[in-house]
């Protein structure tokens, strides 16, 4: 399977979506339609602090919040290495086992394991894990490139992405900081990129806590995207 163009068109319905929300429900709903798989999770990736955050996850049962699992991906050896090659990444039987933490072992019928990364650029915003899959499924290298280039267009779209509340929330300037901090970057990489002090991308920077009622970058990141102001 690959990405062809009638495939491509599906994303539409993603452009389209009215809300934060529903373009989130949406990602994983194309997913499961495109892909041999029975259940999908949404997590969203923060380079500050190596953190993976549950969003909501989709199965047989319907839609499922997981805002409570929460992980260091530098314990999870085949999500750490699927961000940062941007590459799907698969496992099963004992690599299962050693790369994938108990957390994720839904059932003694499970043994295998997806990682699908949401990236632009060379920028990882998020990631899908599947551990179930349809009972024709071959993972093979061919349907690896497809997931793979599923993230990318994914990952493209919600770079487009505009909060209903950025313009009202954060100044222009703020707003662009402030998704640098959530890829990852240092005060004086966006010093260097934006032409600016580092005093001044520092105040800016607190500016932008103070407006989002946290105490610091990180609170203010996942308020940014709570509020779908970033993806």
């Amino acid at each position: 399977m690959t990405l062809n163009y009638t495939i491509l068109d599906t994303f539409q319905e993603l452009e389209a979506a009215q809300t934060h929300e529903d373009k989130l429900y949406k990602i994983l709903d194309i997913y499961m339609n495109l892909f041999p798989v029975k259940n999908s999770f949404l997590f969203r990736y923060s380079h500050l602090g190596f953190l993976g955050e549950g969003i909501i996850s989709i199965n047989q049962n319907g839609l499922i919040h997981i805002r409570d699992i929460r992980d260091d991906i530098r314990s999870l050896p085949i999500i750490y290495s699927a961000l940062y090659e941007r590459k799907a990444k698969f496992c099963s039987g004992i690599e299962y086992l050693r790369q994938v933490n108990s957390k994720y072992i839904t059932s003694s019928n499970v043994n295998s394991f997806l990682v699908v990364p949401i990236y632009f650029s060379s920028v990882a915003i998020g990631y899908i894990c599947t551990n179930e899959f349809k009972q024709d499924a071959n993972i093979n290298h061919q349907l690896l490139t497809s997931f793979t280039q599923y993230g990318r267009q994914v990952g493209k779209i919600m770079e487009k992405t505009i909060g209903p509340e950025d313009t009202q929330l954060l100044s222009r300037r703020e707003l662009e900081v402030m998704k640098r901090v959530s890829w990852g970057e240092s005060t004086k990489e966006m010093a260097d990129t934006l032409d600016l002090s580092e005093v001044t991308v520092n105040q800016y920077v607190k500016s932008a806590i103070k407006k989002l009622g946290v105490q610091n970058r990180v609170q203010a990141i996942a308020e940014m995207f709570r509020k779908g102001i970033i993806s």
